[in-house]
């Protein structure tokens, strides 16, 4: 089997091992533009081994946002931001990736460490669309249901971010399908309450995921990957599932994911999570073997033994850290370290190892 330091391929990329950075808002853009602390903060992850950066959840539309402090790429100069990151990160021998995404019913919110609640259009929010007006909670703003021209614009405005994506250097871009935000809010029955082709079965429900996949796939090159990230289960009663799951990791397979990145919750905010190291872990072995199609584990991996053993057993072909990235930029170099692998630092770090 695979382990934690063998190369992974991807089309015609190889990712160096299989650590992935995963993406990780960090509430700290200007009118969704990627600044010095982007770089730093994405460029320090690629020097410290990681095989891909994947940069946070970036909105399609200024609407897409979570907060007014997210970062976005809706329009060039945003891209042009973009770009030095994504050249930095390529030039350390990571793969740069980008989260597409946009927050539906989550979205016009005050940025976490402001307590995350609701803004008015004087507090510089905004009426968020999503699937239904249902809000997410007390605190979220009531979300506009989308008509059929909305739901077009979307799937537009994720094509037009994915080329200018890559027109900025990115050669991974994963969509992001889970924990509440608009995709997720189309997939899950709690949150879709429609009554046309985009609600009420399994297949209309997956009808605007699919759209949008089967747009950026067109977009993007054939020799870059496409992965996309769901939340396996809504940990909720009559909400999405994994066997839910499986079925629409066989259907995006099919349509040219190559990565199905393997996250859960977020939709409701009475879920009841069991989160504790691994806890997502069974829902990505189930996706891979099952679905026929490689996955990603993610949540609570803090380990080395732990995030190899993970690839050791088949269990997934990457792990995706997140806080303890935060933690720990250089995890990987101290990961194989423990696990007897060699990571070659920079040039400039050369005298310290």
């Amino acid at each position: 089997m695979a382990h934690l330091f063998d190369p992974f391929p991807q089309r015609s990329l190889i990712l160096r091992n299989r650590i992935v950075v995963s993406p990780m808002c960090q509430y700290s853009a200007i009118d969704g533009l990627p600044d010095d602390w982007h770089l730093v903060h994405l460029g320090s992850r690629a020097v410290g081994g990681a095989a891909a950066v994947i940069a946070e959840a970036t909105a399609v539309s200024p609407e897409g946002r979570i907060s007014p402090r997210d970062t976005g790429i809706w329009n060039d100069q945003q891209a042009e931001a973009w770009s030095r990151i994504a050249r930095f990160i390529t030039g350390e021998g990571a793969v740069a990736g980008i989260q597409l995404a946009h927050a539906g019913r989550k979205a016009s919110c005050a940025p976490p460490w402001l307590g995350g609640k609701g803004l008015t259009p004087s507090q510089g929010g905004w009426t968020p669309a999503a699937a239904s007006a249902i809000a997410f909670d007390d605190h979220y703003p009531l979300p506009r249901a989308l008509d059929e021209a909305g739901i077009a614009k979307v799937v537009a405005d994720f094509v037009a971010a994915t080329r200018r994506a890559l027109g900025a250097g990115f050669q991974l871009v994963e969509i992001h399908a889970a924990h509440g935000y608009l995709l997720h809010s189309f997939l899950s029955p709690l949150s879709n309450h429609r009554d046309d082709r985009y609600g009420g079965s399994f297949e209309n429900r997956s009808r605007l995921l699919l759209e949008v996949v089967d747009g950026v796939r067109a977009a993007w090159p054939e020799g870059l990957p496409l992965w996309l990230r769901i939340s396996a289960s809504d940990w909720a009663d009559g909400g999405w599932d994994i066997d839910h799951s499986i079925e629409l990791a066989r259907m995006v397979t099919a349509r040219g994911v190559d990565l199905v990145d393997v996250s859960s919750g977020g939709l409701v905010p009475y879920a009841r999570i069991p989160a504790v190291p691994n806890y997502q872990v069974p829902f990505a072995t189930r996706i891979r073997r099952e679905a026929g199609v490689a996955t990603g584990a993610v949540g609570l991996i803090t380990e080395p033994a732990q995030a190899d053993a993970i690839v050791r057993n088949g269990e997934a072909d990457v792990v995706l850290l997140a806080r303890e990235m935060l933690r720990d930029p250089y995890f990987p170099r101290r990961a194989a370290h423990a696990l007897g692998a060699t990571i070659e630092p920079p040039e400039q770090y050369q005298r310290a190892w």
